[in-house]
């Protein structure tokens, strides 16, 4: 321990000479070198000796400006095609560091550091790099007050754990971002780290509590010179085989083989301008989706993206405004779980100059269902953003899903403006048409919406308005209701107690009222809430909401409470239940009042570092109010179990029970990756039905019966010219 005390103070010391000599707006000035360092996740390479370092990181989770109760510090250095990271964690308990050898994306519970890298220094957008301490990587894009962890993208790292901490060395190829033709490339960073134990978020540059969360304002100004500036040229060959079987007349037959050869190419027109093209794209998932409850509802499921095509740049097409607040109906504009069977693809996206983003999306979708006549749906999207000062902007929207005789539109104008160093202004105006030719449908409508909002270490709000017209429809977006006008506005005050186990409570309240333009009438939804972080573990929370829905016509109530409670209790174990007692409607020709219980129960346990156990159990139940009776109950449970054998490879199972339907799912998956793109993927799955074979019909039954089976192969290699 002598050891360890002495290494802390011996690099402390170091890291405070440094950083005193750094004015707070001097840029970030890497050391170039011509001998790379050796990504090992050890930190004796030359260069590491004389790499200019930062350190002294300030929390900002739970509370802003307090000293890490760890030790960090960071080195920073480069050549001509990588940017080089290297994090010295010092952690006085090594043991209870929280790390395992997990599937790539996986590691948010965990302990991590994050490179933040706004490649254009526009405050804009940023790339994420997490790392957690044995190397397991995570990645992200952030843009428009929100991050999306969908994407991949292809860098090194290496992580060791020791007795003074862990060490972790970062490689991020510049072919893999995008960034300015200038010399000097002026970029940006932000560089974070968590200890999950304290349930502790520090960084450097330290967040400002007056601002709170607006990282794109806040982060260090980071200078390379003398780089390359590539013509990009990737190309992604990728062979897909399937076998699909069905229980007909009494066995297993044949249903559909699939055998096809696709080919996806990446070309950088400019270092910030790349054009992607693909051909009889595969755009399977290999993981199935997880059960939801699919019963009485009055909106279709929302199922993540999960294709990697459409998942590189999306963060381009979110509209200021949209998806303002938890009933904001108008979801997402462009949501491409909707382009279903696409036969090719085609996206242009980066920057034109220094303020201009041009984002293009085309695919020609082929139609499962030809019984109307029409083959394929040509879907494009283009967006246009225009930087203002700071991270504000202004920006315009074109898309439709067009058929023969029959077409879908959409139209209009986006921005956001900083008001205040903590405070934004959100807005946008759409406009759509909808014409069917064969009857005579010709509907225009619109989306008009604001947003104001603002946040600080303590006391957050938002005020939003929108206006939707009844004939506003998005068939390539998400839309759950339209023909309402919506008012909300939301309080956040922020608490920290003096008492040690309770480290930070938030209330909030909400008020909204919406009128629903097809009866005239008005709803209401409300809600008076905590949340209290315990302990550096544990989370509980508790809510009470009085709200009312308009359908078909009349005026239900919908309101009630829910309580969470929840946390990591050891380093390997998580547990977290969530319950709602809640007023609701059954949605149907005839509705009527009822009341239910909804439950949610997670649990994780990991073993080992490289075995990973989660359960998921999921029960709805609904009575009519008028006489108590039991209209339904919904229970869903689900299994998934991962062995990770290296950061490389796994194996995963899921089993997954359907109560209500009387249906088992197994699902079984071995996946390798050496890096994104190169990959292979072997897979088989059987669905499972409580029916049997009997005198020429199928029958309800106590035992299973396989139905439903596939098995799919799937292998990609990535060049990267």
């Amino acid at each position: 321990m002598n050891s360890i005390k002495s290494g802390a103070i011996h690099f402390s010391l170091m890291a405070l000479l440094f950083t005193m000599t750094l004015k707070a707006n001097d840029p970030l000035k890497p050391i170039f070198t011509n001998t790379p360092p050796t990504i090992d996740g050890i930190l004796n390479d030359a260069v590491w000796q004389e790499a200019p370092f930062v350190s002294g990181f300030k929390t900002f989770i739970p509370d802003f400006g307090g000293d890490m109760k760890e030790k960090t510090i960071v080195y920073m250095a480069y050549d001509k095609e990588n940017l080089y990271f290297a994090y010295k964690c010092f952690d006085s308990e090594p043991d209870k560091i929280k790390a395992s050898v997990t599937n790539r994306d996986n590691i948010r519970p965990e302990d991590w550091v994050c490179i933040n890298l706004d490649s254009f220094n526009d405050q804009q957008s940023l790339y994420a790099f997490y790392v957690n301490p044995l190397g397991i990587q995570a990645d992200s894009r952030f843009a428009g007050g929100a991050e999306d962890p969908g994407i991949d993208f292809v860098w090194y790292s290496s992580g060791k754990i020791d007795d003074d901490g862990y060490s972790i060395e970062i490689q991020i190829p510049l072919k893999s971002i995008r960034y300015s033709d200038n010399n000097p490339v002026e970029m940006a960073v932000f560089f974070e780290r968590k200890i999950s134990r304290y349930s502790e978020q520090g960084s450097y540059p330290a967040l400002d509590p007056a601002l709170g969360y607006a990282f794109l304002t806040q982060l260090k100004p980071i200078f390379y010179y003398d780089v390359e500036h590539y013509t990009l040229l990737e190309i992604l060959p990728a062979v897909t085989y399937g076998e699909r079987y069905i229980h007909e007349n009494g066995e297993m037959v044949t249903e559909d083989v699939t055998k096809d050869v696709s080919l996806t190419m990446k070309y950088g027109i400019t270092s910030d301008l790349i054009f992607d093209g693909t051909y009889n794209p595969d755009f399977s998932q290999v993981e199935s989706d997880a059960g939801q409850v699919d019963v009485n509802l009055r909106t279709p499921l929302f199922y993540a993206e999960k294709r990697p095509f459409f998942l590189e740049g999306r963060e381009n097409f979110w509209i200021a405004g949209t998806g303002s607040s938890e009933i904001d109906p108008v979801r997402s504009i462009l949501h491409t779980r909707t382009i279903a069977n696409p036969l090719v693809g085609a996206k242009l996206s980066g920057k034109l100059g220094a303020d201009n983003t041009l984002s293009v999306i085309y695919a020609m979708d082929e139609l499962m269902d030809k019984s109307s006549g029409e083959d394929y749906a040509h879907v494009p999207f283009i967006r246009y953003k225009r930087s203002l000062q700071g991270d504000s902007f202004i920006g315009g929207v074109v898309a439709s899903r067009e058929f023969k005789n029959s077409a879908n539109r959409i139209g209009g104008i986006d921005g956001k403006i900083r008001i205040t160093e903590a405070s934004m202004l959100e807005a946008h105006a759409l406009f759509t048409q909808t014409k069917i030719d064969s009857i005579g449908l010709d509907a225009n409508g619109h989306s008009i919406g604001i947003k104001y909002s603002g946040g600080s270490r303590d006391f957050d709000y938002q005020f939003t308005a929108r206006d939707i017209a009844k004939d506003f429809q998005v068939d390539m977006g998400y839309v759950r209701r339209n023909g309402l006008s919506i008012g909300t506005a939301l309080i956040r005050p922020k608490f920290y107690p003096s008492c040690d186990f309770i480290q930070r409570i938030d209330a909030e309240l909400l008020t909204t009222v919406t009128n629903d333009k097809f009866y005239d009438m008005w709803e209401t939804y409300n809600f008076v809430s905590f949340n209290a972080y315990m302990g550096g573990r544990y989370q509980l929370i508790g809510k009470y909401s009085y709200t009312t829905e308009v359908f078909l016509g009349e005026l239900f109530k919908t309101g009630g409470f829910h309580v969470f409670a929840g946390g990591q209790f050891t380093n390997n174990f998580y547990f977290g239940v969530l319950y709602r007692n809640i007023d609701a409607i059954y949605y149907d020709a005839n509705p009527f009042q009822g009341h239910s219980n909804r439950l949610s129960v997670n649990i994780i346990y990991e073993p080992s570092d490289q075995f990973h156990a989660e359960g998921d159990f999921i029960f709805n139940d609904f009575y009519r109010k008028s006489d108590d009776i039991k209209i339904y109950d919904y229970p869903l449970a689900r299994l998934k179990l991962t062995y990770q054998v290296n950061k490389h490879l796994f194996f995963r199972g899921i089993v997954e029970y359907n109560e209500f339907r009387k249906q088992l799912m197994t699902d079984l998956l071995a996946s390798f990756t050496y890096i994104p793109g190169t990959v292979i993927f072997l897979g088989y799955g059987s669905m499972y039905d409580k029916v049997d074979w009997r005198e020429n019909n199928y029958v309800s039954s106590n035992n299973f019966m396989e139905t439903q089976r596939g098995f799919f192969f799937k292998a990609s290699y990535l060049w990267r010219l």
